[in-house]
C-alpha cells in the first residue's frame, strides 16, 4: 500500500511536468520518450561531476532531469515561448550580449532541427538553453543594478562625511522557483508574470517603460528653445513644439478653441500644468527655467530613470500587510494605504543631502506623546558644542538638559561646568543631551517609533512654516509629518490602546507618555524619482541625494 502510495505521489509530481514538457499533449510520441530518456542518461553523466551549487545541476534534478528544451523531431514548444517572451522585452536592448545570444540559439535551433544532428548536439543546446534561461531570470527578477558596487559608492560618501542607508530585500522568487511555477501553471509566460512585484504599482510603470521606449524608436521630442519665462497668452517660436512634447507624454489633450500655432493658449497651459504636477513642479503654467529643464530631459534619460525605478521596487520589502505606510523621500510624501488603495497622504520633511534619510522597512511600534529629545551624539559634536563654547548658557535656553551619562544616576550638569572643547572632535560625548517635552522641542508633541540601526523616527515638529516649502530636505535624517495628528488617529483606528480623548488631555500637558502598539503598522522609506501615482499617471522628481547618478553607475551590463 505505501508503494502505491509512493508511486501515486511521484506520478501525480511527474504529469504536470510532462504535460508541460511535452507541449501540453496528454500523450507523448514512445520516439520522444525514448529519446527523453537517452537525453536523460547523458544528462546525469554531464553533470555529475559539478557541484550541487550550479543552477544547471540544481534545476535538472529538480525536473527528474527530462529535457526542457528539446524533442527528437522539432524543438519544445517553451523553447519557443523563451525565445518570444525574450524579444518581446522592450526593457532588454538589443545590443546586450543577453538579447544576442537569444538570436543566436534560435538560428541555432533552426539549424539543429533542419537537418539531421545528433542527439550529443541536441543535449549541448539543451544546456546553453538552460544558461541562457537562468539569465534572463535573473533579469527579470533581480534588475540590473550591481548593489554591491551601488554600497560601495555609498561608503564612499563619507568621505563628504555624509552616511548614507540603503537596505535591499531580496526578492522572493528565484530562477528556480519561477521554472517550477511555469510547470504548475504550464506556461512560462504566466510564470514570469507571477513572479514580477505585486506593489508600488510596478506593472503600470513597467508599461509606462514600453511607452517611452515606442516615444524612442518614434524619433523622441525636440529640444525646447527659448530664453527668460513662457506665460499664458504670449507666443514663441518654440511653442508647437512644447506642445508636441507634451502631445507624446500625455499631458496635451487638443481642444476645441486651440489654434495650434506659435501662441500659447488655454489648452496647452492646462497641459503644462498636467505635467508639472506630474514633475514635482509648481504647477502655475508657467514655463521658468525649471520647467524647461524638465521639458529637455532626454527620453534616453527617462527611459534610465523609469528602468533604476522599476530595478529599485524589486528589492522593496513585499508586503503581506492590508496596512501600509510608505513615505517616499524625493516627494516628500506620506502615503498611507489599505489593501493598496490610498487612505491619506500628507507631506513630509526629510533629511538634507548631509544627512540623509536612509531607505529601510520596519514597523511602527509604540507612539510617544510628549517626547524627549535625546540629541545625537552627532549633532552634539557639531551644532550643540560650538554653541556651548561661545554662549555656556545656549543650551539651557533650549530646554536641553545636560547629563553626565545615560543611566538612572548620571546627574544633570550646567552648561558652563565643562570643558567642551576636549570633546569637539573626540570619538565619545559622555554626556547626555535631553530636550524636555514642550512646544520648543525638536520632535513637536508626537513621535512614532519603529525601531531600526539607524535611529530615525517619525515625529511632529514646531517647523511648521518649511511645509509651505516646495523642496523639504531640512532634517538631520528623521522623517517631520505635517499632520502628526491624523498619522495618530489613523493608527489609533486599529489600536484601541490609544484612546485619543485621553490623548488629546495628555498632549496639553508635558507628560511623557509611551503607547504600545499591539497592532503593528510596516513602514517602508523608499527612494522612487519615476512611479505610477494612485490615480494611474507617471510621475517623475528630481534625484534629491544624487542616488540616480550613482546607481546609474553601478548597472550591470547584459
Amino acid at each position: 500500500m505505501k508503494q502505491t502510495l509512493k508511486v501515486f505521489h511521484l506520478f501525480a509530481i511527474l504529469l504536470p511536468m510532462l504535460l508541460f514538457l511535452f507541449s501540453g499533449s496528454v500523450s507523448a510520441k514512445s520516439s520522444d520518450i525514448a529519446f527523453s530518456e537517452t537525453a536523460s542518461e547523458m544528462m546525469i553523466t554531464a553533470l555529475k561531476p559539478e557541484s550541487d551549487k550550479r543552477f544547471l545541476k540544481q534545476l535538472y534534478t529538480q525536473l527528474f532531469y527530462i529535457p526542457i528544451w528539446i524533442r527528437k523531431d522539432e524543438p519544445a514548444r517553451v523553447s519557443h515561448d523563451l525565445f518570444n517572451i525574450i524579444k518581446s522585452d522592450k526593457s532588454l536592448e538589443r545590443t546586450t550580449n543577453l538579447y544576442r545570444n537569444a538570436i543566436s540559439l534560435e538560428e541555432e535551433m533552426h539549424e539543429l532541427y533542419s537537418s539531421p544532428h545528433s542527439i550529443v548536439q541536441k543535449v549541448n543546446w539543451e544546456f546553453k538553453m538552460s544558461q541562457l534561461y537562468e539569465e534572463y531570470a535573473n533579469y527579470v527578477i533581480y534588475g540590473s543594478i550591481n548593489w554591491g558596487a551601488l554600497q560601495a559608492r555609498l561608503s564612499n560618501l563619507r568621505i563628504s562625511a555624509i552616511t548614507a542607508g540603503w537596505i535591499t530585500y531580496k526578492p522572493a522568487a528565484s530562477p528556480l522557483s519561477v521554472a517550477e511555477k511555469a510547470v504548475v501553471l504550464g506556461s512560462l509566460k504566466k510564470a514570469f508574470n507571477e513572479a514580477e512585484p505585486t506593489k508600488y504599482h510596478y506593472k503600470e510603470l513597467r508599461r509606462a517603460l514600453d511607452r517611452y521606449i515606442d516615444i524612442k524608436e518614434n524619433g523622441g521630442w525636440p529640444t525646447i528653445r527659448f530664453k527668460g519665462t513662457l506665460k499664458p497668452g504670449g507666443r514663441d517660436p518654440s511653442v508647437p513644439d512644447i506642445r508636441a512634447h507634451l502631445l507624446m507624454t500625455g499631458d496635451y489633450i487638443p481642444c476645441a478653441d486651440s489654434d495650434e500655432s506659435t501662441r500659447y493658449d488655454r489648452c496647452l497651459k492646462e497641459a503644462v500644468i498636467r505635467y508639472q504636477k506630474r514633475n514635482g513642479l509648481i504647477a502655475n503654467g508657467v514655463i521658468g527655467k525649471n520647467t524647461l529643464k524638465a521639458l529637455n530631459r532626454t527620453v534616453d534619460d527617462r527611459i534610465m530613470t523609469i528602468k533604476i525605478n522599476l530595478d529599485r521596487i524589486k528589492w522593496l520589502h513585499e508586503r503581506p500587510d492590508s496596512r501600509h505606510i510608505i513615505i517616499n523621500i524625493p516627494d516628500y510624501r506620506l502615503y498611507y494605504e489599505v489593501n493598496g488603495k490610498l487612505k491619506m497622504t500628507m507631506k513630509v520633511i526629510v533629511g538634507r543631502r548631509k544627512n540623509p534619510t536612509p531607505i529601510f522597512s520596519n514597523r511602527v511600534k509604540s507612539v510617544v506623546l510628549n517626547p524627549y529629545w535625546n540629541v545625537p551624539r552627532s549633532i552634539i559634536q557639531k551644532e550643540m558644542i560650538p554653541k556651548l563654547l561661545r554662549n555656556p548658557h545656549a543650551m539651557a535656553a533650549r530646554g536641553i538638559d545636560i547629563y553626565t551619562g545615560w543611566g538612572s544616576d548620571a546627574r544633570k550638569v550646567s552648561g558652563g561646568s565643562v570643558n567642551w572643547a576636549q570633546y569637539r572632535y573626540s570619538k565619545t560625548v559622555p554626556f547626555r543631551f535631553a530636550q524636555r517635552p514642550g512646544n520648543k522641542n525638536a520632535l513637536g508633541r508626537i513621535k512614532f517609533l519603529f525601531p531600526n540601526q539607524f535611529h530615525v523616527y517619525m515625529h511632529d515638529t514646531p517647523t511648521k512654516h518649511l511645509f509651505k516649502r516646495h523642496k523639504r530636505s531640512y532634517s538631520h535624517g528623521c522623517i517631520r509629518l505635517q499632520k502628526p495628528k491624523e498619522m495618530m488617529k489613523t493608527i489609533a483606528s486599529f489600536n484601541p490602546s490609544i484612546e485619543l480623548d485621553k490623548a488629546e488631555k495628555i498632549l496639553k500637558s508635558k507628560k511623557n507618555t509611551y503607547f504600545s502598539l499591539e497592532n503593528t503598522i510596516p513602514i517602508d522609506v523608499v527612494y522612487l524619482t519615476a512611479w505610477v501615482g494612485y490615480d494611474g499617471k507617471l510621475q517623475f522628481r528630481d534625484d534629491v541625494y544624487n542616488y540616480d547618478e550613482l546607481m546609474i553607475a553601478s548597472v550591470r551590463k547584459w
